[in-house]
């Protein structure tokens, strides 16, 4: 299945989607391929805002869009892999019986899948600024990708008590 077509998926059940691609096997390459396009895509929804920015305090519009590239495309997957780790950690404490691989993919796909509303993230805060809208599509965007993190890290984590469930 297409990957945009895993994201709409993902929106009716993230538990599905989630044991589908574990059930492709262990491919770090598609792991940090999924990491890699979500954080170019939250790249991507920081430019209205940037440019809005820049516009309204007249600052230079290239180094914050460096700055944003460095944050985004360099760090955050390094930062995303030690969240992976740690989220695995916890998970182990509490009883999960999932892999290291299992916990990175539920995380990155989290990411990748809860994209397309940072996109609209930013074109609100590029349009409208700061205020309610923009505060509303945050906590949309922040509680769907609560969601699928959560939903797909229990599949990871205890992939046998999951897989009766339909979401």
């Amino acid at each position: 299945m297409a990957v945009t077509q895993d994201i709409v998926a993902t929106y009716r059940g993230p538990g599905r989607v989630m044991r589908r691609l574990l059930s492709m096997g262990q491919r770090e390459d598609r792991a940090l391929a999924l990491v890699m396009a979500g954080c170019a895509v939250i790249f991507v929804a920081q430019l209205p805002r940037l440019a809005r920015e820049a516009h309204l305090t007249g600052q230079e519009l290239n180094p914050l869009l460096g700055g944003s590239l460095l944050a985004w495309v360099f760090i955050a997957p390094l930062m995303l892999y030690v969240l992976a780790a740690a989220s695995h950690l916890v998970a182990r404490l509490i009883g999960g019986r999932g892999d290291w691989y299992g916990a990175r993919l539920a995380l990155f796909w989290a990411i990748l899948a809860s994209s397309p509303l940072m996109l609209l993230n930013g074109l609100v805060a590029g349009f409208l600024g700061t205020g309610p809208a923009l505060s509303f599509v945050g906590l949309l965007w922040l509680g769907v990708f609560c969601w699928f993190w959560a939903r797909s890290l229990w599949v990871a984590e205890r992939p046998e008590a999951a897989e009766g469930d339909v979401a």
